[in-house]
């Protein structure tokens, strides 16, 4: 297969069109589709289907997709070392990482990653773990800083992304100053709750049913500083991660450590190609360091 037309799919693919490509390579529309039908003559099968005023990929031009990707981290990583030969002074990465990441961890990686090659281009994008996941994935960032507890059945990350563990922190249960301090999760099974994205609502759910009951969920929000407040007025009690409250820790609420909440894993999803990429590579490093 052609290298430049895999390239050309890969944009297609990302854009959800052949009009959204075009823009972005500064073609016009007909040459990108040429080069899907040549690729599609090359592959044997159709690889995008329209739909609308777009296309979706076929299950064959979602497998090609893997090798589109990794063809352009390796054209990715060629281009960066040579930059690195100069000391990374040029190169573009794209981070993205939970919100709790984002102001705990980010920052000082970020800055250590400036003072190291002042030249090197960042973007940063603030995602919840499925959506980070996804978009290293489609190539739409390079790296991504993602959490899962400690117990969680699921922590295979499915595909070919690689992850590698940064730091791990406890999750805590919040209740108003003043109030009992639970020795166990169960004491607080009579009490309304917040709760906060898909996957702490899941976390918590699952740390009741394992303490033998359904807690009482009144309130939602993934905003920290709102289930503080919350908590504070006496609305309800909550599990945040300890992160939380280096963030911005609220007057009027207490966070306990109990012995059977399962603390968060940080981690970074990277694909395996994009390893070799030299401004990658460092966004990796400053995050360790970090960490």
């Amino acid at each position: 297969m052609d290298s430049r037309r895999l390239l050309v799919f890969r944009e297609v693919a990302r854009a959800g069109s052949l009009a959204g490509a075009a823009r972005a390579l500064g073609w016009t529309q007909p040459a990108v589709s040429q080069q899907v039908r040549r690729l599609e003559a090359e592959a044997g099968t159709p690889l995008v289907v329209r739909e609308g005023r777009g296309v979706v990929l076929t299950e064959a031009g979602r497998r090609l997709l893997r090798h589109a990707e990794a063809i352009a981290d390796r054209l990715a990583a060629a281009e960066q070392d040579m930059a690195a030969l100069t000391g990374l002074a040029t190169g573009v990465v794209r981070v993205a990482a939970f919100p709790t990441a984002a102001a705990v961890l980010v920052p000082p990686a970020l800055a250590a990653l400036r003072e190291r090659a002042p030249a090197l281009e960042v973007h940063f994008a603030e995602l919840e773990p499925p959506e980070a996941e996804a978009a290293v994935r489609e190539g739409a960032t390079d790296l991504a800083v993602v959490f899962r507890h400690e117990d969680d059945d699921d922590d295979e990350v499915p595909g070919d992304l690689l992850r590698e563990p940064l730091a791990r922190h406890p999750v805590q249960a919040v209740v108003p100053d003043g109030s009992p301090v639970p020795a166990a999760l169960a004491d607080l099974r009579d009490e309304p709750w917040i709760a906060g994205c898909v996957r702490c609502r899941r976390h918590l759910l699952r740390c009741a049913r394992r303490a033998g009951f359904v807690p009482d969920v009144r309130f939602a929000t993934d905003d920290h500083v709102v289930v503080q407040r919350l908590v504070a007025r006496g609305l309800g009690v909550a599990l945040l991660p300890a992160w939380a409250f280096a963030v911005g820790a609220q007057p009027g609420v207490t966070a306990v450590e109990l012995a059977d909440v399962d603390g968060r894993v940080v981690e970074t999803l990277v694909r395996p190609d994009a390893r070799r990429v030299p401004a990658v590579a460092a966004a990796l490093e400053a995050l360790r360091a970090a960490g």
